[in-house]
């Protein structure tokens, strides 16, 4: 993929960057619904399972080059831990447990931690002052949206907090495991090995713990596995590279920002869900330090980025 030259975002990348807040915002609604029906375990190896065959039939279509050597695979199935299995998992068993816009407004922390940790490990990834206080300002957002009160607690709603966070965390791992192993992979062929190794993970894991799949399902249940699956999966990690390699990773990271208003709005409207006024003050601050960390002049973005950054938190 050519390398990324745009520092701002043009008409057509805020209308695909819009249309992605769109999909990954309507994931959340459309996992809270398959939940009711089926457990989270099924509801990961589902979303990855289709996914995967999705990605595989394009790979064919298009002729994609895959890798051969077994170093990059047992690469892409440590990214398929970090980046879906794991987190996939966390936040899906959290879902049950809080709201939808709750979990998309913990989830938009994955931005700060990827930072922190990039600047832990990456030498190229400095904790410059204004960084440092973006960091500050996202963690005391997600710290706010949680609550005091809760972190103290070991309830099931503060344990799902704390797994959503989890989850967050193991994408960032990912994106930094990313800028170490993936430097020259097309991006496309990257997802199509990290959902299959996924999927190879989920699969046998769910069939041992929650059973055999359910297929007496509702079409509510059908028609959300095969919008996470089939649009908040396969298809937008397509598109997120579209608007990544017109727009650069920094720009391409306010899709965090617009992801928890869609995700409320879905969850109020279909769910009847609400959010205390804690929560949006939450979402306020960390909004303000994901902005902050956004900030930078104008220069040519790095040859590699496309290949990097994983993980938006979907």
């Amino acid at each position: 993929m050519a390398p990324m030259t745009q520092a701002s975002l043009s008409p057509r990348a805020w209308a695909e960057l819009l249309l992605l807040a769109l999909i990954w915002g309507a994931s959340f609604l459309s996992i809270r619904v398959a939940l009711y029906e089926i457990g989270p375990l099924w509801v990961v190896a589902w979303r990855t399972g289709l996914a995967a065959l999705l990605l595989w039939g394009l790979a064919f279509a298009r002729g994609w080059s895959l890798p051969r050597d077994r170093g990059t695979w047992a690469a892409l199935a440590v990214m398929g831990a970090l980046n879906n299995a794991l987190p996939f998992t966390l936040m899906a068993w959290g879902q049950q447990h809080i709201t939808t816009g709750l979990t998309s407004i913990l989830n938009a922390g994955t931005a700060v931690w990827g930072v922190l940790l990039a600047a832990l490990v990456l030498a190229d990834e400095r904790l410059t002052p204004r960084r440092a206080a973006g960091v500050g300002l996202g963690f005391a957002g997600v710290a706010t949206a949680i609550g005091p009160g809760e972190l103290r607690s070991l309830d099931l709603t503060s344990l799902a907090q704390l797994a959503v966070v989890a989850g967050t965390l193991s994408y960032a791992l990912a994106s930094v495991w990313a800028r170490v192993r993936f430097k020259g992979l097309a991006p496309p062929v990257a997802a199509l090995g990290m959902v299959t190794a996924s999927a190879l993970m989920m699969l046998p894991t769910a069939w041992i713990v929650e059973g055999s799949p359910r297929l007496a399902l509702s079409a509510q249940a059908w028609a959300a596995i095969l919008w996470f699956a089939g649009a908040g999966t396969a298809l937008a990690y397509l598109l997120y590279y579209r608007v990544l390699a017109m727009a650069g990773s920094g720009n391409t990271m306010l899709v965090t920002l617009l992801i928890p208003p869609v995700a409320i709005t879905l969850g109020w409207a279909v769910l009847g869900e609400d959010l205390s006024p804690r929560a949006l003050m939450g979402f306020a601050l960390l909004a303000a330090g994901l902005l902050l960390l956004n900030r930078r002049p104008a220069r040519k973005a790095h040859p590699r980025a496309t290949a990097t950054p994983f993980s938006s938190g979907r």
